[in-house]
């Protein structure tokens, strides 16, 4: 698994899982809520397959 997100897309990537996470355990938001483990789970990797199939990368440094 190459790196392919920068690191203020992995923090993003939480920020955004976590907060996701937190409105469905509040039920401020339905179940759906709970998709937020996938952000949350790709920023704490720093790989994002969509990225991948897409030819995307945030990340700065080249990895070989």
């Amino acid at each position: 698994m190459k790196r392919n997100e920068a690191s203020w897309d992995r923090v993003l990537r939480v920020v955004a899982g976590l907060a996701l996470i937190g409105a469905a355990a509040e039920g401020a938001i339905g179940a759906w809520g709970y998709v937020g483990v996938v952000p949350l789970l790709t920023g704490a990797v720093g790989m994002c397959p969509l990225y991948s199939l897409l030819g995307i990368s945030t990340c700065p440094v080249k990895a070989d």
